[in-house]
């Protein structure tokens, strides 16, 4: 399956708490689209956020549903390593 980065930028501060990530990993499921691991800026008004999903448009779709933003999203290839399970 393709894997995508997404830059996301906030306005304000992001603070995440379980439900909301529940949340948001419902809306991904239902749109067909997996969070793998995400990144958080020191000021934490920034992500950036790799997914696995068929197309860069369900990925906006589920950022849509959940209202979160979706600034960026770049199709991306693994040069070495593995990714976590």
């Amino acid at each position: 399956m393709p894997l995508f980065i997404i830059e996301r930028n906030f306005a304000e501060r992001l603070e995440v708490d379980d439900e909301s990530v529940r949340a948001i990993e419902d809306i991904n499921g239902d749109v067909g689209v997996r969070w793998i691991y995400s990144f958080l800026s020191a000021d934490k008004k920034k992500t950036y956020c790799l997914y696995e999903a068929p197309s860069a448009e369900l990925i906006l779709e589920a950022a849509r549903r959940a209202n979160v933003p979706a600034d960026k999203v770049v199709e991306v290839t693994p040069s070495y390593g593995t990714l976590p399970a």
